[in-house]
């Protein structure tokens, strides 16, 4: 297959908004590919490169300039495929200027977006995640389970072709791979969360620490992030208290938080940048000694954490009434957490996936959005980049959709961290506004959301002011324009 065919596939379907032809469209692409091709096209139709980040940014595709295109596609998938392994393994600049000088004008557009990471596209792993089980005839909620059990899209896809259903029924756990982590829907209120999960709950108190996974094999530990990088080298104390537990094999999910020494929590910046000096507190368990809990129930999964690591729990209580809720709400967050979590006693572990079983409440409503842009202050703020244009996820695929823009709750000192670090992600600018790569999280807190024709989702935030920034997250990762219009009239 040519560089040629992915490129034109990722063309036309940036030119529809229809996810039915965005599916079809990638769906005939990958029954076009070859064994050795397909996880290759699977993880550039998602956006992503399978040697991961090569750091080749924007500034570093600026210096390259332009480069005379080749009038001819020659390229195939698996020669750009090996460029790549040979960029990764290198300083970069010249083997990247050499794979450009091989490509046609459009596929230097694609070569581009992929080495960015901004495929713009319309379309990325949710999609590309449906056109698979068309493509492969397999059902769609197999090819989503095999993927986020395996961590990998790509390897699902490969799978998927070369031994159908029965192929990626056969995936599981592996003690070692990391699993894609379950997520919580934000709940409108206590009252309602209760209603949804009722009539017995599990709520745990919600830390405001950096999510991880664990895994242990007898004296071989991983401790991964929420995106599935690798950190243990960086978490000495949480490998240690793992260590110690009396087990052989065991998943772990839960935090690792920075406290003081009366063991209240410290900002979660505290945390970010002293990984090493945080402790672990969990609130599930994926496997236990041969055993895998992921398809059991959460009271099931909570007796074999209790039973192997109980003095590394998160605060935990079953309650059997919404004020029962509302009283741990208010000794969480007095204790310095973000909030709870309600859970469903009888959920399973929905890995990748954001659902009712798992409810998240904060004192006011709070969401991650995508910084999409900022425009430089006046007054007081002059010279800073300030007001920032807010956009949440397109659960359909698309570019984030803006739903209003904020400078409320910025320091003089994150207002000068902004103004340094968002040229860094800039993709052009005029006299008043700098336009950035949506790849910023920030976290907002709202007082709700209201309709509007100002902005496209039909939506816009009412009082939004700045908690954080969000570097543990994605944009992929953000909140939808969904979960926002739920607090809408």
């Amino acid at each position: 297959m040519l560089l040629a065919d992915v490129a034109a596939t990722s063309t036309a379907v940036a030119a529809t908004r229809s996810r039915t032809e965005k599916t079809t469209a990638i769906a005939d692409l990958l029954r076009r590919a070859s064994g050795e091709e397909i996880e290759t096209v699977t993880a550039w139709l998602s956006g992503t490169l399978r040697q991961g980040r090569l750091g080749i940014g924007w500034s570093s595709l600026r210096r390259l300039g332009d480069v005379p295109p080749s009038p001819e596609a020659l390229l195939t998938v698996v020669d750009v495929e090996d460029a790549f392994t040979t960029i990764a393994g290198s300083s970069g600049p010249a083997d990247v200027a050499a794979l450009f000088a091989r490509a046609t004008a459009a596929e230097q557009g694609f070569l581009r977006g992929l080495l960015s990471g901004e495929v713009r596209q319309g379309a990325l792993a949710g999609v590309v995640t449906d056109a698979l089980a068309v493509a492969t005839g397999v059902g769609k909620e197999r090819v989503r389970r095999a993927a986020m059990l395996l961590g990998s899209l790509p390897e699902a896809a490969r799978l998927a072709f070369a031994g159908g259903e029965a192929a990626l029924a056969e995936v599981g756990i592996v003690v070692g791979r990391p699993v894609e982590p379950m997520l919580a829907t934000p709940a409108s209120s206590i009252e309602d969360a209760w209603a949804d999960l009722g009539p017995t709950v599990v709520v745990d108190a919600k830390y405001d620490g950096a999510r991880i996974q664990v895994h242990r094999n007898g004296a071989d530990i991983a401790v991964f992030t929420r995106s599935l990088r690798d950190i243990t080298g960086s978490v000495p104390q949480v490998v240690a208290l793992v260590a110690d537990l009396d087990c052989d094999t065991v998943i772990l999910d839960g935090e690792t938080l920075a406290v003081d020494d009366d063991g209240r929590p410290r900002p979660f910046q505290d945390t970010m940048s002293g990984f090493d000096s945080a402790r672990p507190y969990f609130f599930d368990c994926l496997h236990l000694d041969g055993t895998d809990l992921i398809d059991e129930p959460l009271t099931t999964r909570l007796a074999a954490l209790e039973s192997v690591a109980p003095g590394l729990r998160i605060p935990s209580s079953s309650v059997t009434g919404a004020e029962e809720i509302r009283a741990f709400f208010d000794a969480a967050i007095g204790d310095g957490h973000e909030g709870v979590m309600v859970k469903s006693p009888s959920g399973v572990y929905a890995a990748g996936r954001r659902g009712k079983a798992w409810q998240k409440i904060k004192p006011v409503h709070t969401f991650d959005l995508v910084v999409l842009a900022a425009e430089w202050g006046s007054g007081r703020r002059r010279g800073w980049l300030s007001n920032i244009h807010l956009g949440a996820r397109d659960p359909d695929g698309g570019p984030p959709i803006m739903v209003g823009k904020t400078f409320k709750g910025m320091t003089d000192q994150l207002l000068a961290w902004q103004t340094e670090e968002f040229p860094r992600h800039e993709t052009g600018r005029d006299a008043h506004t700098v336009h950035l790569r949506p790849e910023l999280v920030v976290e907002v807190a709202v007082d709700g959301v209201q309709r509007s024709s100002r902005y496209p989702g039909g939506v816009a935030l009412r009082f939004a002011r700045v908690v954080r920034y969000r570097p543990d997250k994605t944009a992929e990762q953000a909140d939808t324009i969904a979960d926002l219009a739920k607090l809408g009239p």
